[in-house]
């Protein structure tokens, strides 16, 4: 006979308080009411005071219902079985598909132990100039794309998970809108990889508790197929709504805030997902990309000012491109120069250009005179976004860096590029060459 409390104290929200005792946090619970039995979860022990959040909302809940406690934290099942499939924030199915069985695997478990884990070295293809030249994406790498609201970073990420180098993709929605979430399934139903994702869907008509849950319910599938040897990819969006239900759930709990009302902890809470990030030595690897909507472009407010101590390196949306400038990949330097002899040049000189465009363009708005080398830089900037910025263009990285070469000859002398000769000599295109060299 299961062992059940019914003192409960206090109801605020989708919050219960009940008086219990020998109760860890994060175990889960069954509130049974007249309405039939919730699954809860605990948030807060203190003493004897235990506060559970309701799944399904505290409507129809008393202070005379009973409690009863599981004994063990959050579970996601675990098998090959996962693939293809689309849950929600409980791991409950989502697809009309039959319940999951499996290995029984806890959710929210510590990062790998560094002793544990390989120094990232192989490049992530993705087919995305900007991200494969400029700010190359590294297995096991944890990296955020900061965008403001209306940003197509979702279709980012949708294109990411498509084209990257990935056994598993795994997808962790949190607070989506119903078209965001269906846009996702049918870009990699299309894109024919729907048969080796799983997705964990939360959105914003769900209990704010399955928020928080998603990143771990996706990390804790992540890992187990990263042990089989898998390369695995997951991808969360959006981690400031994530944020915003750790904020609902501590106001509720009347924590005294910190910064613009966020928990204390939210630099740990982020960090807890962010660290699961690896690469197994032995093993497979668990690469993250999580989406960070910065409210009013504001790279200060606390959910990207903490993720950015965190991660390594972001991607920068703005004006529905990757900003060079803004971006940066702090592992690139462990993989692109091992991929072709003139790929760090050419992003060198790629970024160093498209600086002096931009003062060239400044010159032009102020209406100073113009010189014949301001010419030539307006003319490769529009060509660099035209060409390689705009994130429609979806070519693999030689034939990206080829571009640059050939854009490089349409607007400059070899000369003029700042690359050095041995380089030149190898890469500039020939009719071209051969011409400065007559």
């Amino acid at each position: 006979m299961r062992k059940y409390y019914d003192q409960i104290t206090r109801i605020a929200g989708n919050v219960v308080t009940v008086t219990a005792g020998g109760i860890g946090n994060e175990e889960l619970a069954l509130v049974r009411s007249d309405r039939g039995e919730s699954l809860a979860q605990v948030i807060r022990v203190q003493g004897s005071e235990v506060s559970l959040q309701v799944f399904a909302g505290t409507q129809g809940v008393s202070t005379n219902d009973r409690v009863y406690f599981l004994g063990r934290p959050m579970q996601v099942p675990f098998s090959d079985a996962l693939l293809g499939r689309v849950l929600d924030g409980s791991g409950r199915p989502r697809d009309g598909k039959p319940d999951l069985e499996g290995e029984m695997v806890e959710i929210g478990s510590p990062p790998v132990n560094p002793v544990r884990r390989r120094m990232p070295d192989k490049m992530v293809n993705t087919g995305i100039p900007m991200i494969d030249i400029f700010n190359s994406l590294v297995e096991s790498q944890k990296i955020p794309i900061f965008s403001v609201a209306g940003e197509p970073y979702n279709d980012l990420l949708a294109r990411i998970g498509l084209q990257a180098e990935a056994d598993i993709i795994i997808l962790g929605g949190m607070g989506l809108r119903h078209d965001d979430y269906l846009r996702f399934r049918q870009a990699f139903e299309d894109g024919g990889v729907l048969g080796r994702t799983i997705m964990f869907i939360h959105t914003a008509a769900d209990p704010v508790v399955e928020c928080l849950l998603v990143p771990d319910l996706c990390l804790a599938a992540g890992e187990q197929f990263a042990l089989q040897g898998k390369k695995v990819l997951v991808l969360l969006t959006d981690m400031t709504a994530f944020s915003d239900s750790l904020k609902e759930i501590a106001i509720t709990m009347e924590q005294i805030p910190s910064n613009r009302g966020y928990p204390g902890d939210l630099y740990t809470q982020l960090a807890r997902r962010y660290e699961k990030a690896v690469d197994f030595d032995g093993a497979g690897s668990l690469t993250l990309l999580a989406c960070v909507t910065m409210p009013g472009n504001d790279v200060t407010h606390p959910v990207p000012d903490n993720t950015g101590y965190i991660t390594e390196g972001q991607f920068y949306l703005v004006n529905g491109r990757i900003d060079p400038f803004g971006s940066l990949s702090r592992l690139k330097q462990q993989v692109n120069g091992k991929s072709r002899d003139d790929h760090r040049a050419v992003m060198d000189a790629c970024i160093q250009l498209y600086a002096d465009c931009r003062e060239s363009r400044e010159k032009r708005a102020m209406g100073f005179e113009m010189s014949e080398w301001d010419g030539k830089l307006l003319r490769y900037g529009d060509l660099f976004e035209q060409k390689v910025m705009d994130l429609s263009v979806n070519i693999p990285l030689f034939e990206a860096l080829d571009l640059c070469w050939a854009i490089y000859a349409e607007c400059f002398e070899p000369n003029e590029v700042g690359i050095r000769r041995a380089i030149l000599d190898n890469h500039w295109p020939r009719p071209l060459a051969a011409a400065a060299e007559a």
